[in-house]
């Protein structure tokens, strides 16, 4: 069975749920499952500091189409060596279902960390199988060299075309996006500001980032109106979907929504209304 490269296995629209991330693995299935019946071609587990990796195959056997993908392994804290392991053993039973996307390296110098990192995969998960985290453009161009697809979060459409344009016509770009399904505008900013975009504005890589993008100190501090708008989307069905094909229309290959709290009738409607 040939294998996928570049964005080819992932569809226009992601899913990304909390299921993914907690202890109860069946539930996890479960959820994988609903979402491949639902059309959606990807699935991805939550990144951060937690090692999610021992889910993978249980999603991966579990369905029969959808590609799984890590938003992100911390190289900080999951060995290479057991990605490895875990990519041969699927890749022989399961070709092309797993990318592991990887990312999360701190210390003095990050690049030069998640460089060695690729190094040690190299031998067994080539390139067109692996996702980076990425943000800005050093993390971009690594992606574009050593990656098939880069990964961002909380970011514009302009942005969106910046990285396209950086990243070539053949490495993928897939977005991450908070949805928020409320009409009201004021009330979605303020549900936005009480969940964990507080805690992200306070995070080097995406103050920096969004600082690149334009915004100001006042409106990272404050989250401003200005900021919440830019690089999350929120409203009506209508006008959620004309803003995840604003992603589209400027380079993102796939976007990859944030399920959590949005309709069921939402999560089903989604996958062809965006694409």
């Amino acid at each position: 069975m040939p294998v996928a490269t570049g964005m080819t296995a992932f569809g226009p629209v992601g899913a990304a749920t909390p299921a993914f991330g907690t202890a109860d693995s069946a539930a996890a299935v479960a959820e994988a499952v609903r979402l491949e019946e639902l059309g959606y071609s990807t699935v991805w587990l939550p990144g951060g500091q937690g090692d999610n990796l021992a889910l993978v195959p249980e999603l991966v056997r579990a369905t029969r189409r959808v590609t799984v993908v890590n938003g992100i392994l911390s190289v900080d804290r999951v060995r290479a060596a057991d990605v490895a392991a875990r990519y041969r053993d699927l890749a022989a039973t399961h070709p092309g279902r797993w990318r592991p996307g990887l990312g999360g390296a701190h210390g003095a110098r990050p690049l030069a960390t998640l460089s060695a990192y690729l190094d040690e995969l190299d031998a067994v998960v080539p390139a067109s199988q692996r996702v980076l985290s990425a943000l800005g453009p050093r993390m971009l161009e690594l992606a574009r060299d050593r990656a098939s697809a880069a990964y961002p979060f909380l970011v514009t459409p302009d942005y969106v075309a910046s990285a396209r344009e950086l990243l070539g016509p053949d490495t993928g770009l897939a977005v991450l996006t908070t949805v928020v399904a409320d009409p009201d505008p004021a009330r979605a900013r303020d549900t936005l500001r009480t969940g964990s975009l507080r805690f992200l504005a306070g995070v080097p890589g995406y103050a920096a980032n969004f600082r690149r993008m334009g915004f100001t100190a006042a409106d990272v501090a404050d989250l401003s109106d200005r900021l919440l708008d830019g690089v999350t989307v929120h409203g009506d069905f209508d006008t959620v979907v004309a803003r995840l094909r604003e992603y589209r229309a400027a380079g993102a290959d796939q976007v990859v929504v944030s399920l959590d709290g949005l309709p069921g009738e939402w999560q089903r409607d989604l996958v062809t209304a965006v694409a």
